[in-house]
């Protein structure tokens, strides 16, 4: 695997059914009303098919490190209710694959993501960001799951007075230390620099 090739696999597992999950999930301009803390802007630039296959969706997003990436997705597979693919191009490339299972009053949620980022801060500092780029991807796929659940719990409210007493999804808080790696990567880098940056590895 390149050093800037990364595959995640993120399993959530929520009450629901397929059926509402999928609806939720495959309304990509909804995703910055309810995972806010992740899409800031979302667009859909071509509708698809019936069954969305060719849709094609464009996306400004981040996580809890100080950058942000704009990237697009094409829906290059539908199974609905089921889950859907995608082909993933712009700041990464690559493919993620979303599987609904139903278990009882459950559905188990799947993503595998396989993605080469194509940024450039994550491609020429991949020996640092590479571990920072996996938590930051972790981190905005917690902040999903919750905010998935209290997606599901308004939903499901049986009235406006229980429906006001749901929590508004997670927003992402800026991260002192993510703010200060991504200043000194950001610096020129000098033969002292790189000497000093040498000294740390061995340390």
């Amino acid at each position: 695997m390149a050093s800037s090739d990364y595959h995640f696999i993120t399993r959530w597992q929520v009450n629901s059914t397929i059926q509402e999950v999928s609806d939720i999930l495959g309304n990509a301009p909804d995703l910055v009303r309810w995972w806010p803390s992740v899409y800031l802007e979302v667009n859909e630039l071509e509708p698809g098919d019936t069954k969305g296959v060719g849709k094609v969706v464009s996306l400004y997003t981040k996580g809890w490190l100080p950058y942000t990436l704009r990237w697009q997705f094409r829906v290059t597979e539908s199974n609905t209710p089921y889950g859907f693919s995608l082909e993933a191009f712009g700041d990464f490339v690559g493919q993620g694959i979303w599987t609904f299972e139903q278990v009882d009053q459950w559905v188990k949620i799947t993503y595998d993501w396989n993605i080469r980022a194509n940024k450039p801060l994550l491609k020429s500092f991949s020996f640092l960001m590479k571990p920072l780029f996996a938590k930051n991807h972790e981190w905005a796929m917690r902040m999903g799951e919750k905010s998935l659940k209290l997606e599901l719990l308004r939903r499901q409210a049986k009235t406006d007075l229980e429906r006001s007493k749901v929590a508004a999804p997670p927003l992402a808080t800026p991260s002192k230390l993510g703010q200060w790696l991504i200043f000194l990567i950001s610096l020129p880098v000098t033969p002292k620099s790189r000497r000093a940056n040498y000294l740390m590895k061995q340390s």
